[in-house]
């Protein structure tokens, strides 16, 4: 199970796409013989196919992201009209929210609390100005002041630099690649089986282009992984320029002690990379954070 608390929920859900427009095409071939699936054309027909297919996907996938947070993680917004009733954590990350943005001059993103024991946080929305941020209660009850304020800051950088936008972008090159090699493999194989005596795509392509777009897509986000471990580190710098250097290391040391105080076999903090156990060897090839080491010593060697 680590492996799936190690994949991002946008790429699930892209993942999840793709399928769907594969069952879409099946059924639109099977039953009204329109054939969209880019079986039997040219090698540059089914590139233009998977890019098609790929970048819908993507898109899909980023216009669905904060509504899929929303309901997965059963977020409860706070908004400025109730400002007199949060706690003090509580307003300071909407005020962090509101400063930043002002700032920025940006729209105000949403702000929202979740139920969960372990400190996190993540933004998400399709643009700069319609996004969301959304931290757990297990961060209001374990960091202070200053750490939380790191946090809010943290995750307004990924919003100000545009990484949802930018992982849709990356995401929508793997997805071509990953279609593209798929529908070749799956037309070799097709072409095999069936003799030559199949005028159109037969089951034996969907089943071989469905499981191969599955195995291919876990396989190329290790390449979304790296790319998006990259952006943490920039994440890290931006969020640096707003509540300051040394604030942020101090703040990426208190977590890394909280994670040397937890149990050996807790997993309560592994979701978002707050991990008990940092990932290393080939388990890091699919983590979405760098270890916190790493981001510490990059933040000692960045110059503002």
């Amino acid at each position: 199970m680590w492996i799936m608390k190690r994949i991002s929920l946008f790429l699930l859900t892209n993942l999840a796409v793709i399928v769907l427009i594969n069952i879409v095409l099946i059924v639109l071939a099977k039953f009204f013989g329109v054939n969209l699936s880019g079986h039997g054309g040219s090698y540059i027909g089914i590139l233009i196919f998977s890019a098609v297919v790929g970048f819908s996907g993507a898109i899909i996938s980023l216009f669905m992201s904060k509504w899929s947070a929303k309901k997965s993680y059963r977020i409860t917004p706070i908004s400025i009209e109730q400002l007199h009733s949060l706690s003090k954590k509580e307003k300071l990350v909407y005020d962090t929210v509101l400063d930043i943005a002002n700032r920025h001059g940006i729209t105000t993103p949403e702000v929202g609390i979740y139920q969960a024991k372990d400190p996190n946080a993540f933004a998400t929305g399709a643009t700069k100005n319609s996004s969301l941020v959304a931290v757990s209660t297990g961060l209001l009850d374990m960091m202070n002041e200053r750490e939380i304020e790191w946090v809010v800051a943290h995750e307004m950088a990924h919003i100000l630099n545009g990484d949802m936008v930018t992982m849709t972008l990356m995401q929508w090159v793997v997805n071509t690649f990953v279609i593209f090699i798929s529908r070749v493999i799956a037309g070799i194989a097709d072409s095999y089986f069936s003799k030559g005596e199949s005028n159109g795509p037969s089951f034996i392509y969907y089943a071989v282009s469905i499981v191969l777009d599955l195995v291919f897509g876990l396989l190329a986000s290790i390449v979304v992984m790296w790319f998006s471990r990259y952006r943490e580190f920039r994440a890290d710098e931006g969020s640096s320029m707003y509540v300051g250097k040394e604030k942020m290391i101090a703040s990426l040391e208190a977590l890394r002690k909280m994670k040397d105080l937890a149990p050996a076999n807790d997993n309560q903090l592994a979701t978002m990379k707050i991990s008990t156990r940092e990932p290393s060897g080939w388990k890091l090839l699919f983590a979405s954070h760098p270890p916190l080491g790493k981001r510490i010593r990059n933040l000692e060697n960045f110059r503002m």
